[in-house]
């Protein structure tokens, strides 16, 4: 049984051994993602508590509807437990998110807590940056959004993913391609998503506000093994109040265009909030 912290609460009837018959009485049952309940204004007579399915609001200061293309889609944030690498991402996604995913939705999730938890997330007392990685580190553009390889941590982190020869010569190009305005050719060159490493910021939610992390290993296979047992696509997303990167996706055939402009204005937010999974409706 799952269920969703507060939200809603664990379900009460389920039939997945009965499905013949939840689909004769449709008055009486509700299918919820691959799961039968019987509805709320039956289970007086069930004797049974009352389930509330109701969906959750936009976070505080973001939207929940957005045009994209001439449809609209509603983005249901959806709040988790603080994740850890004992949990699974399987289990944490079918525990909360679960009992409110209809066919057809997308289920978009912050690769932060799927890099925590495959155990990528590192206390920073237990790293021990080297001398490249501090030298390195001070070269960095700081960013309001987020540390990046700007501290010794992450740096070392990404000098240990990618190696040390992949960093110089990221930095070389950087460098000459920078009096042209050209961005972003550091992280070309490195590649290793390297760009979704981060480290600890005071808006951080506790106790990953004294933690460096790598971005997610393999999150296309992750996505498409989440499809697999949820019947859903699934994109893993890393974004800011600055931009969105798609690092994983359960089909080639989702474009990396749509998850952006779903995503542009970051609608999970970017501090404590604690809603690391986003439920995404055409509506």
């Amino acid at each position: 049984m799952f269920s969703l912290a507060g939200l809603v609460p664990p379900p009460v009837f389920l039939l997945s051994r009965d499905k013949l018959n939840a689909e004769r009485f449709p008055k009486i049952f509700v299918r919820v993602s691959r799961h039968y309940y019987i509805k709320p204004r039956h289970l007086i007579f069930s004797g049974l508590p009352s389930i509330n399915l109701e969906l959750p609001k936009a976070n505080v200061g973001k939207i929940l509807s957005i045009g994209i293309d001439g449809a609209v889609y509603d983005r249901y944030p959806v709040k988790t437990h603080v994740v850890t690498s004992e949990d699974k991402i399987f289990d944490v996604i079918k525990k909360y998110a679960g009992p409110l995913i209809k066919s057809g939705d997308f289920i978009f999730i912050s690769e932060r807590i799927v890099a925590i938890s495959q155990g990528r997330a590192y206390p920073i007392k237990d790293i021990n940056p080297s001398f490249w990685a501090r030298l390195f580190s001070r070269l960095v553009h700081k960013s309001p959004y987020g540390i990046g390889l700007a501290s010794p941590w992450t740096m070392e982190l990404a000098i240990r993913e990618a190696g040390l020869l992949r960093i110089f010569l990221g930095a070389f190009f950087a460098a000459i391609t920078k009096p042209f305005g050209i961005k972003g050719v550091f992280y070309k060159i490195v590649g290793k998503n390297i760009n979704a490493i981060d480290g600890p910021c005071d808006y951080t939610l506790p106790p990953y506000n004294k933690y460096a992390k790598l971005g997610p290993a393999n999150p296309d296979k992750v996505a498409r093994e989440l499809k697999e047992n949820l019947g859903n696509e699934v994109v893993i997303i890393d974004a800011n109040d600055l931009g969105v990167a798609v690092l994983g996706k359960s089909s080639k055939e989702i474009p990396d265009e749509f998850c952006k402009k779903v995503f542009k204005d970051n609608p999970l937010g970017q501090t404590t909030e604690q809603t690391p999974l986003c439920i995404v409706r055409k509506i």
